[in-house]
């Protein structure tokens, strides 16, 4: 019997023929080939697991024993990257190296000329991950993930979208920016600080909403001199910050389900996949940076009021727009030097159940479905009980 979490692509029969995932895995196949990836894990030939086994507590192939704990941490991880991989195809369909819109595109490049193909990058590397993960699960034997039955959000209507069902929300977000500030702190949210907002971000847009709203063809002139256009930069200005938020809570996730990996080859996959977005989140802190900055720093948004302040201006550490690498902080103990570090590291803080929390704060899944909210609070409970045996 198929599990209820998992759906093939048209089930519904709202899809288009090739959906995301679908699309995901013929990249992956297309880079790499099956036989190829097989081999490349000493997998070639190996028979697949009965789903008795994973019942019973493993799965077990040529790469060793995969604990329950194992699978359900790597389950966990292949919706956050199916997740993830939907919110960047809809970045990257507007704003990437080849997207849509040239006004959105002209408007994140005033915070970094390179932003459409970052963009791009950040995109298929988040459909790699997708697709290793779920491969790597079948290999073993495990259930892989699809969301596809959950892909029923609204696109935009802005020129560049493509008109299918998504997964996740981006035309009016609750952006948590407290990152900003953590990680120029000292202190650390593992030891029960708490951090304010770098900017309040509220029912903002991440991505143009239509062609009314937000011509295809604006100008982006810095700073910004008529309505459209300074709409058009507030909306860049989110997702600039928004980039960072959700790389940044990756970056924590992996970390703290490393800590739960038994399987050697899992911990491998965690610790690779965590250092990459660790990798993105750098990168986006950096450009966030340039949205509270002059000269683009005091961008409001017409119709929402979201401002942008001038950060620089307020002086101080926590407010410095080019302090983008971790400030060491407290560590263990506030008896111990600082060390600059990923932080959060604790599960209530930064793990599966609280990645889903944090997204969910965020509006990126407004609109879901409450059976979409029980399949993925379920992957996120299992993930976090998983624990490492010895």
């Amino acid at each position: 019997m198929r599990n209820e979490d998992t759906f093939t692509a048209g089930s519904t029969g709202t899809e288009d023929p090739i959906s995301p995932h679908q699309e995901a895995e013929r990249q992956w196949r297309r880079v790499l080939g099956r036989r190829s990836f097989l081999k490349g894990v000493g997998l070639a030939g190996a028979a697949a697991i009965p789903g008795s086994a994973l019942l019973s507590g493993s799965a077990f192939a040529s790469g060793g024993t995969l604990t329950q704990g194992d699978v359900a941490i790597l389950r966990f991880l292949a919706a956050v990257e199916l997740i993830e991989s939907d919110l960047w195809q809809q970045y990257n369909e507007l704003g990437g190296v080849n997207g849509g819109n040239s006004a959105y595109m002209a408007a994140l490049s005033n915070l970094d000329g390179d932003m459409p193909q970052y963009i791009a990058d950040n995109t298929d590397d988040e459909l790699s991950h997708a697709a290793f993960l779920n491969a790597y699960l079948r290999s073993k034997g495990a259930r892989a993930v699809h969301l596809d039955r959950f892909r029923t959000l609204p696109s935009s209507k802005a020129t560049g979208a493509k008109q299918i069902g998504r997964l996740t929300n981006l035309q009016s977000l609750d952006v948590d920016t407290s990152w900003y500030v953590r990680y120029r702190s000292t202190n650390n949210p593992d030891l029960g600080a708490t951090f304010r907002q770098a900017v309040n971000i509220r029912r903002e847009p991440g991505i143009p909403l239509n062609d009314t709203d937000t011509p295809p063809n604006l100008p982006a002139p810095v700073p910004p001199v008529g309505a459209q256009e300074t709409r058009m930069q507030a909306i860049a200005n989110t997702a600039g910050f928004h980039f960072a938020y959700i790389e940044q809570g990756g970056s924590s996730l992996y970390s703290i389900m490393a800590l739960k990996a038994s399987n050697l080859e899992v911990l491998r996959i965690i610790v690779s996949i965590g250092g990459v977005e660790t990798n993105h989140f750098s990168l986006w802190h950096d450009k966030a940076g340039n949205a509270v900055a002059q000269p683009l720093a005091g961008v409001t948004d017409p119709e929402t009021g979201v401002t942008f302040p001038d950060l620089n201006a307020r002086g101080g550490q926590l407010n410095q727009t080019n302090l983008i690498l971790p400030e060491p902080c407290q560590f263990l103990d506030p008896g111990l030097p600082r060390c600059s570090i990923v932080r959060p590291t604790l599960d209530e803080l930064g793990g599966a159940v609280a990645t889903i929390a944090s997204f969910t704060a965020d509006r990126l899944f407004e609109g879901q479905s409450p059976r979409f909210f029980k399949v993925i609070n379920e992957l996120a409970a299992e993930a976090d009980a998983a624990a490492r045996s010895r």
